[in-house]
């Protein structure tokens, strides 16, 4: 079998478990609430009981750069938590159920195996953000402007790059376990260790999570380049795969 049919076959998988209605319809939703949100947040503060009365007032007029920082910060927050949600037992639960042994008996090499699944979670998380791009867009500039295409664009891109290391990641840690809840505790942990490395300015700048404010920088014509963040983004996604590769060829299924 070829790595197309693999990746067919895991394009459908993920269509009759619903991962990819979850993946899509979560980040279709934040896509198109974010600039709602920015909107008409004094609205929505000032009609939650308890609410100091005046609250609202001195909330300043939301800006089309407030629409974009909110979808920025969903996206960083729940896209993130999906790639590790949808890619925890992409091995585990295989070698678990022992589907894997099948598949790989077919013949599949280990390695066709692996990329066909990361190329079909990538496929996934591509429909999804896409859409919710065009629903962010389509929102922020009913109710305040136009944001510029090609830069939008490019942050989206950013954005996938982003998930996409956290797709590796746990795809590797599901190579490690045959439980996809020691697999998920692991990726977690990983989330939490490039979380604190952030917290250092001089390591960030290196980090994926400096891709979403590069995406951000580039739609407002503000801020740097962070090509070193996109290098090791990439980087890392390269050693994760190739990581759970040599950890799989060396397992008995």
């Amino acid at each position: 079998m070829t790595i197309w049919h693999v990746f067919r076959k895991e394009v459908l998988e993920q269509w009759r478990t619903h991962k990819m209605l979850i993946v899509t319809a979560v980040l279709v939703l934040f896509g198109l609430t974010s600039p709602m949100l920015a909107r008409f947040l004094p609205e929505f503060l000032s009609a939650v009981p308890g609410v100091p009365e005046g609250l609202s007032a001195i909330i300043p007029e939301a800006t089309v750069n407030d629409a974009l920082i909110q979808y920025i910060k969903n996206m960083s927050q729940f896209g993130i938590l999906l790639a590790l949600l949808m890619s925890m037992g992409s091995v585990a639960q295989e070698k678990e159920r022992g589907t894997a042994a099948m598949i790989l008996t077919r013949p599949v090499s280990r390695g066709t195996f692996l990329l066909a699944k990361f190329a079909a979670l990538r496929f996934t998380f591509f429909v999804g953000i896409t859409l919710a791009a065009l629903g962010c867009w389509y929102y922020t500039w009913l109710l305040f402007e136009p944001l510029p295409w090609l830069p939008f664009i490019w942050m989206n891109i950013l954005m996938l790059v982003n998930f996409f290391v956290y797709i590796a990641m746990t795809l590797f840690c599901s190579t490690l376990l045959r439980s996809q809840t020691g697999a998920a505790g692991l990726a977690f942990g990983g989330l939490i260790l490039l979380a604190i490395l952030g917290a250092f300015p001089d390591i960030a700048k290196f980090l994926p999570g400096r891709l979403f404010d590069w995406g951000m920088g580039l739609v407002l014509d503000i801020g740097h380049s962070a090509w070193p963040a996109l290098w090791v983004s990439l980087g890392l996604i390269a050693t994760f795969l190739l990581a759970a590769w040599l950890v799989l060829r060396r397992q008995e299924i």
